[in-house]
């Protein structure tokens, strides 16, 4: 991505990351914000179909972490986890087309939301909406690139809920036995939908249920964008020297309900506000960069304004984009029947099919 010019700051407090690198990281924090907003107009409108899931609070979580990955690693996103996806190449056009079940969308209006992946080229996966099941999946991805001695890393998000389900367990225990080369984001958010963490889960910290798997756990700010890319960094990079799993706990707050229709009736009075005020994560990142780092407010000014036309100019394409039609309903549901062992045959278990007319694609029957 080409990011604003301008002079060299006073002081630079982040070593490992350049001055391009450090306005990227603003830019996808930004976009992902505004994405969601412009998810939020268009929902109001009845143009978005199904549910909303929002990341507000939890932008650097996803951003930071999927910054520290190459593009040929894996990543396996959730709900919230769209601004993972817009670093490893998603585009506003997608995700809105996506949200309003387009038939030009990525799944020809077959999904919704952020559901759909890239396997080919960019390196995301769809997920599957049960809490930790993508544990259990990428454990298998990262063991094709252990046992293809490829140096690829796959990473996998979940909340704080789904550390207590069986499928995050058995996912992790198998990753970690085999030493696969796999980083697990674990997103304390505070709510697993509208349970407290404290009334699902009695360890107080979920780093420490690492421990129980023989790999490390480490907790990060989840609200600090460049704390939790150096964190995710350092696990990546051991990942990628063969040296096994390791479990990330970030902290942050999900300042929206599960879903845009969730009225958050059981969030403590005041909670929401407070997190807003003193804890939000793009609020923070501008505070650094025109602090401490020395950047301008114009050149952030520049971002938010390439970010409305990226996002308006998407938005009216999107809108302009044709509903699916009926007749393609069946595309890419089925595939061509593989070709079937005459052994099959002289056993009779497809005297029905013999019957009648079988396709060229099966073969012949040479028994």
């Amino acid at each position: 991505m080409a990011s604003t010019s301008a002079p060299a700051p006073a002081r630079v407090a982040s070593p490992d990351l350049t001055r391009p690198q450090l306005l990227e990281l603003y830019y996808w924090m930004r976009l992902t914000r505004s994405l969601e907003e412009r998810l939020v107009n268009l929902y109001r409108q009845t143009k978005v179909v199904g549910g909303l899931f929002r990341s507000l609070g939890q932008e650097a979580c996803a951003v930071g972490s999927a910054y520290a990955l190459r593009r040929e690693d894996v990543l396996s996103p959730l709900i919230r986890n769209l601004g993972s996806m817009l670093v490893k190449g998603a585009t506003p056009l997608e995700v809105l087309r996506q949200y309003m079940a387009k038939g030009d969308s990525p799944t020809r209006g077959r999904e919704l939301n952020i559901h759909f992946g890239d396997v080919e080229d960019r390196n995301f996966i769809g997920q599957i909406s049960h809490l930790g099941d993508m544990v259990p999946v990428m454990a298998g991805v990262t063991l094709s690139f252990k046992l293809r001695r490829q140096a690829r890393v796959g990473l996998v998000y979940v909340g704080d809920g789904a550390t207590s389900t069986g499928a995050f367990h058995e996912g992790i225990n198998f990753a970690a036995v085999q030493r696969c080369p796999l980083v697990v984001i674990v997103e304390n958010n505070r709510y697993a939908y509208s349970t407290p963490t404290d009334r699902q889960c009695a360890a107080e910290r979920l780093a420490d249920k690492a421990a129980g798997y023989g790999i490390p756990g480490v907790r990060a700010d989840g609200n600090d964008v460049v704390e939790v890319y150096r964190t995710t960094k350092a696990a990546v990079d051991r990942a990628r020297r063969g040296e096994g799993v390791t479990l990330v706990e970030l902290m942050t707050y999900r300042r929206k309900g599960h879903a845009e229709h969730d009225n958050q009736s059981y969030v403590p009075d005041g909670e929401i506000e407070r997190w807003a005020r003193e804890n939000d994560p793009v609020d923070r990142f501008v505070a650094r960069l025109t602090g401490r780092d020395g950047f301008g407010t114009e050149e952030l000014a520049a971002i938010d304004a390439r970010i409305v036309e990226e996002i308006d100019r998407a938005t009216d394409e999107a809108e302009l984009s044709p509903p699916p039609e009926a007749r393609d309903c069946l595309n890419g549901v089925y595939a061509d029947p593989p070709v079937m062992p005459a052994l099959w045959y002289r056993e009779g278990i497809h005297s029905a099919v013999d019957r009648h007319e079988r396709p060229a694609s099966w073969g012949t029957h040479d028994g």
